[in-house]
């Protein structure tokens, strides 16, 4: 749905357009015939599909990739934490064995997912988690929207005593007042973003003082010209982003990089074989690329074998 939408409306309306004029093209797309059909969703990511395009192919232009073709902050490496594991449906013994087994890689940071039906087994993993794993490692636990505010609220609190770095997407993506009393009334962090899909919502959920990891994914906004746009929304609140890798780290390396206020990113070492330059993690910190552009070509026989036809 995402490649038809771009093949029938965005594509023939890039034809004999600039592309260093990417905030126009950006700002006449994103109002186009589309603009009636949905401002988020699947407009919105093939829209940022386009969006990223367009800033890959500047970087390759002058010669520089990406993250120091917006300007650079993070020049050498950027720390990551681990989601490649924790994962919902493993027993508590092989949870604990692969976020060890993570840890022993050089990472500091790790997540594992809660959202059981019973909260008390969540609240189980994440005592025999953390015990395993010390106090010195950073723990963040993402509850993938599985709870309701009376849950998040009584289990929040029962869960402030494992320091986690943050408490992910407890409720439902659209209910910021109902995350703005968690924000009020727990003392772990609220994170979200993944499927938060315009800076208008971001500015809502900022401004309400709804959330406190800003996690921004370039392909669920409308691509790097508004992701842009909310990480500085969100330094003029003195909040830090940390995006989800919705395309698996490919584009967020750079935009991390570049930005001051992005402190960590998300490491999660999937379909890294389709790239000419994929995503490197040594010892918990990304290597940067130094290719031009933003390390999206992809090796042409997984292009053509991967390809929407």
């Amino acid at each position: 749905m995402i490649a038809d939408t771009i093949d029938r409306y965005y594509a023939p309306a890039l034809i004999g357009k600039d592309p260093f004029n990417v905030k126009q093209i950006w700002d006449e797309l994103r109002f186009g015939p589309m603009h009636w059909i949905g401002r988020s969703g699947i407009t919105h990511m093939a829209l940022a599909a386009v969006d990223i395009a367009l800033w890959d192919i500047m970087s390759k232009a002058a010669g520089k990739p990406l993250w120091q073709y917006l300007g650079g902050h993070k020049p050498d490496k950027i720390k990551a934490y681990n989601t490649n594991g924790g994962w919902l449906n493993w027993s508590k013994d092989q949870l604990i064995k692969d976020i060890t087994g993570i840890l022993e890689q050089g990472f500091t940071a790790v997540k594992m997912k809660v959202g059981k039906p019973d909260p008390r087994e969540d609240f189980d993993r994440v005592q025999a988690v953390r015990r395993a794993i010390g106090d010195e490692v950073g723990l963040m636990i993402d509850v993938n929207q599985q709870w309701n505010i009376t849950t998040a609220m009584t289990w929040g609190k029962k869960l402030e005593q494992f320091d986690l770095i943050w408490l992910e997407e407890p409720l439902n993506p659209d209910d910021i007042s109902g995350h703005r009393k968690l924000a009020d009334e727990l003392n772990v962090p609220i994170a979200l973003g993944e499927h938060v899909y315009n800076k208008y919502a971001f500015r809502d959920y900022i401004t309400q003082g709804a959330v406190e990891y800003v996690q921004v994914d370039v392909t669920r906004v409308a691509g790097i010209t508004e992701w842009l746009q909310i990480a500085g929304l969100a330094a003029a609140h003195d909040l830090p982003v940390c995006p989800h890798v919705g395309d698996m780290g490919q584009i967020h390396q750079h935009l991390v990089a570049a930005t001051p206020n992005a402190i960590m990113l998300e490491y999660i070492p999937w379909i890294k074989h389709i790239f000419e330059e994929p995503i490197n993690v040594v010892n918990g910190f990304y290597t940067l690329p130094q290719q031009p552009g933003a390390s999206t070509t992809i090796i042409p026989r997984y292009f053509n074998e991967y390809r929407v036809r």
